[in-house]
């Protein structure tokens, strides 16, 4: 669920020397493995002077079988560039010293991620932090002479007493794990604790004359205490702790303006019960404290507070299946959009002065690259080369189309088709939906979505849809409150529609579709199969919900199922009866793969446990496969290995008569 099912999670993959390189004699159908080590780009960073730009890039390492991440460097203006960091393990979280002579950097090369700095000269890199339990944020002050950070407390001698005794235990909705602000001096390595008691500091930001840091807070680690975070204000010389912003619901992400007189910052302004699906905005406040007053009401769609520049407050939001960066007026609460020369933009950076900015640009003909370029728009200087390897590759072509669901409401998706497609008897079909479901499928160069091997299904000469579902982000508020009260129900109207779309033009053989998605996706494939089975020749459940009472009592985030659904099981049971399909089970039919980590707190694998055992009843051809030890996403070379392989020989066997070959 988007903002906490994904899923954002930032995903980024460099291509190993460990596995077999790209081939370029021939063009050619990517391998899985290939799909896995394909490198993407993520945490563009500028220098002060807008001069360099720095990233990351992540490999897969077989052997250990895992990700790692190192960082690039790069002249914003030639565009000649290099990597920076080459030790074991990970480097990531580039930052540029306010003066652009020193880049620090998260590292977990000693063990716990720390903060280290290197001189953009050379040399050796300098760690600086040694937090008994890692840093997972940090930024520079603005004079350059201090960093803070967030760590969160050691076990303390109770903690510890209490394991010695009586083993692991946990007690749910009890506030664990603090994570508090330091600073530490650049030089000499003087550390001072800023903030304490039971509570977990996120996001914060330096006052611009260094004297204060603004914070958000929530009251727990747990998600379901999202709706908790407020923001403070902390002296960095006396600790003095002092409130800001205490309002209902979830309130985060300050940031100074340039003057040090107000604070802007990310709000649901008190929309306590809908905040899930409804329109986040951006407000200010006086940085001593008063009105809170919205800028971005106006602006039907759900932004990100990116920063506070001098030369301007700049959001990042969707719009429909692009997005982009969008620059405030507060006086007048006006939202334009940056013309970039990309549509699809994210991951924005800038310059100190807020003329220069870098991002990561792509399209539907156009691999995910590293740009520089200026706040004003227009033409940007490409820097990474992530997409250079798919030149020997055999691509699908991707394009956005429309049509209208069962209730008249106008569905957009993305219809993928095989290279040089044209026009003739109907094809397999393949709809892959996204999670969320405030999730958004776009127009891409590479079609390789998670652990769905697009490219493979493509060069079989299938044709695949990717629907934005009512719900999906990118199309106002009122779209994303379309599927409140009206989950599966109304997601299968907009997927059986796109598919009915497709057969009436005769580009869609109609005994030959498949479905599939991860998350809420999954959970909407779990709806169709047990709802409209006969539909469909093969089915992928990838960590979707079956039963929303069991999801409910089991979750991280209680509030998602009250919000959408608007009630608890005890007040409504027939909402949950309605919108689970457990509750059709006795109608499925299709064969059906189910994905789940059997560690997954999002979407707990009870949830596949009840489906698989249900389609088992029914006598459905069912495999239900469990991933040791993940939670709600893979995130291990093999483990993605393992999913891919399935969904390629499931729908392989279902869908075109033959196994893959493995």
């Amino acid at each position: 669920m988007v903002r906490e099912m994904g899923c954002e999670v930032k995903r980024v993959l460099l291509a190993a020397f460990l596995v077999p390189s790209f081939a370029f004699a021939d063009t050619r159908v990517p391998t899985i493995d290939e799909m896995v080590a394909l490198k993407r780009v993520s945490q563009p960073a500028m220098s002060p002077d807008g001069s360099r730009v720095a990233w990351v890039v992540r490999k897969a390492n077989w052997d250990e079988n895992t990700f790692e991440n190192e960082i690039w460097l790069a002249d914003a203006k030639s565009g000649a560039s290099r990597v920076f960091t080459q030790a074991k393990k990970s480097s990531d979280a580039p930052a540029f010293s306010p003066d652009g002579s020193s880049l620090a950097f998260l590292s977990d090369r000693d063990g716990k991620r720390q903060v280290f700095v290197m001189s953009l000269s050379g040399g050796e890199s300098r760690k600086l932090t040694s937090a008994e339990e890692g840093v997972s944020r940090f930024a520079w002050s603005h004079d350059g002479k201090r960093i803070a950070f967030v760590a969160s407390d050691p076990r303390t001698e109770a903690m510890k007493e209490r394991q010695k005794l009586y083993g692991d235990v946990t007690i749910e909705d009890e506030a664990t794990n603090p994570a508090h602000l330091h600073v530490i001096e650049v030089e000499g390595g003087a550390t001072k604790r800023l903030t304490t008691g039971t509570f977990v500091v996120g996001a914060f930001d330096w006052s611009p004359d260094d004297r204060e840091i603004a914070f958000d807070f929530t009251q727990s680690t747990d998600p379901s205490f999202g709706d908790t975070s407020n923001i403070s204000v902390v002296d960095t010389a006396t600790a003095a702790v002092r409130t800001l912003v205490s309002q209902e619901g979830p309130d985060g992400d300050p940031h100074y303006s340039p003057d040090g007189k107000l604070i802007a910052f990310a709000t649901a302004m008190r929309e306590i019960a809908s905040f899930y699906y409804k329109n986040g905005k951006v407000a200010t406040i006086p940085a001593e404290g008063g009105p809170i007053t919205p800028i971005t009401a106006a602006f039907d769609e759900d932004p990100r507070l990116v920063a506070w520049t001098r030369n301007g407050i700049f959001l990042a939001a969707n719009q429909k299946t692009e997005a982009g960066l969008f620059k405030v007026d507060p006086s007048g609460k006006t939202v334009a959009r940056v013309p970039l020369d990309r549509p699809i933009a994210t991951g924005f950076a800038f310059s100190g002065d807020g003329a220069s900015l870098a991002f990561i640009g792509s399209s539907a003909s156009a691999y995910p690259e590293v740009f520089a370029g200026a706040t004003t728009g227009g033409a940007a200087k490409k820097l990474s080369d992530a997409g250079g390897e798919l030149g020997s590759l055999t691509l699908g072509t991707s394009e956005v189309v429309s049509w209208k669901s069962t209730d008249g409401a106008t569905i957009e998706g993305v219809l993928r088709k095989p290279a040089g497609h044209k026009a003739g008897s109907p094809a397999p079909l393949l709809v892959i939906i996204h999670g969320g479901p405030t999730g958004v499928s776009r127009p891409s160069l590479f079609g390789a979505t998670y652990v769905y091997p697009m490219e493979a299904w493509l060069a079989k000469g299938a044709l695949i849809l990717e629907p934005n579902y009512r719900g999906s982000a990118g199309y106002g508020e009122a779209f994303r409150s379309l599927n409140v009260r009206n989950l599966g129900v109304g997601d299968a109207w907009d997927v059986l529609s796109g598919i009915d779309n497709l057969i009436a033009k005769g580009l869609v053989d109609k005994t030959k579709v498949g479905v599939m998605g991860w998350s809420q996706g999954g959970y909407i494939s779990a709806f169709l199969t047990t709802h409209d089975s006969a539909r469909f020749r093969a089915v992928s459940v990838g960590a979707g919900i079956s039963n929303w009472v069991t999801y409910y009592v089991s979750t991280d985030i209680h509030p998602f199922t009250r919000q959408y659904l608007k009630a608890t099981p005890w007040d409504d049971p027939e909402i949950y009866r309605k919108t689970s399909p457990m509750t059709y089970i006795k109608g499925a039919k299709a064969p059906t793969l189910i994905q789940h980590g059997d560690a997954d707190q999002r979407v707990p694998v009870s949830d596949a446990f009840e489906l698989y055992q249900g389609l088992r009843d029914q006598g459905v051809e069912t495999r239900l496969v469990l991933y040791r030890g993940f939670g709600h996403g893979l995130n291990k070379p093999k483990a993605l290995r393992s999913a891919l392989q399935e969904n390629l020989d499931w729908f392989d066997k279902h869908l075109f008569g033959a196994p893959s070959a493995k």
